[in-house]
């Protein structure tokens, strides 16, 4: 099995891990509310999507 000749310092360790990192992608402004959604889903917060209501969102009760 092959050993290394040289430790990997840490910076050089540090520098080669600076591109594993995660991205967001694909969200975009939901056009009716402003909201931030994935692209192509229907929006979560008003159940909209490409301009019209396709999920109807039940108002919350308010308990007094």
């Amino acid at each position: 099995m092959a050993v290394p000749f040289r430790r990997t310092s840490k910076t050089a360790k540090r520098m080669r891990r600076t591109h594993f990192k995660l991205s967001v992608s694909g969200l975009v402004k939901c056009p009716n509310c402003g909201a931030m959604i994935k692209s192509h889903n229907v929006c979560p917060k008003c159940g909209y999507y490409n301009g019209k209501a396709v999920v109807t969102k039940a108002e919350k009760k308010e308990e007094k």
